[in-house]
């Protein structure tokens, strides 16, 4: 895993733009979110940033823009195939939090795009089932631009103090340690999702028993 960080963390500047940037455009445009979460991409990128690799302003920038537009290409996904690709095998083991999902946009609505971007399994579903459901493209806009900006500075931000982390570690114990602590956080937010996708696919099975 350090062998990974390593370069990611001395990449130049336009290549952690470009892969922070695709990987939050994707999650929600071709629901890569179910891999990898906009998120982790987004905090490298707040950690790139506080590092010095990258300014901090075009992480924002990149982030907020990626995220908006891959929404909205979700949504006219959604709007053109929803009922095709939401019925594929991709979705046969979330069936029930795509049931959720769906009633929670039934029952808010422009509300449920804003605050389901703060879900991984909802931000990558949600444009798609917002554009299914013919929602006004208009006020899904708004919503999600809202939903876009807001999430985008927090989890930055949090890389970005992530960063002032590494940076004391590498400062007092030297840029191996350092390596091997991100490593560590790493694996750990790698297992937690891990466990958390098994429980949920084991509740699933549960309720359709």
């Amino acid at each position: 895993m350090s062998g990974f960080l390593d370069p990611l963390l001395n990449a130049p500047a336009w290549v952690v733009l470009l892969v922070v940037g695709a990987v939050v455009f994707a999650e929600d445009a071709l629901f890569v979110g179910f891999v990898l979460p906009g998120e982790t991409a987004a905090v490298l990128g707040g950690v790139a940033a506080n590092t010095g690799h990258v300014p901090l302003w075009a992480v924002l920038v990149v982030v907020i823009a990626a995220a908006v537009v891959g929404d909205s290409v979700g949504y006219e996904v959604g709007k053109h195939l929803g009922p095709r690709i939401l019925g594929s095998k991709l979705f046969d083991k979330r069936r029930e939090g795509l049931g959720r999902a769906t009633e929670f946009l039934k029952e808010r609505g422009g509300w449920a795009v804003f605050l389901g971007r703060w879900t991984a399994f909802f931000r990558a579903v949600m444009p798609a089932l917002a554009g299914s459901s013919r929602m006004h493209y208009p006020r899904f806009l708004a919503f999600n631009a809202a939903g876009g900006i807001l999430w985008g500075a927090v989890v930055v931000a949090i890389g970005y103090v992530a960063g002032a982390s590494y940076a004391k570690v590498e400062g007092t114990f030297g840029r191996y340690a350092a390596i091997a602590i991100a490593a560590i956080v790493v694996v750990a937010l790698v297992v937690w999702r891990v466990r958390e996708h098994r429980r949920e696919d084991a509740q699933e099975r549960a309720g359709r028993a």
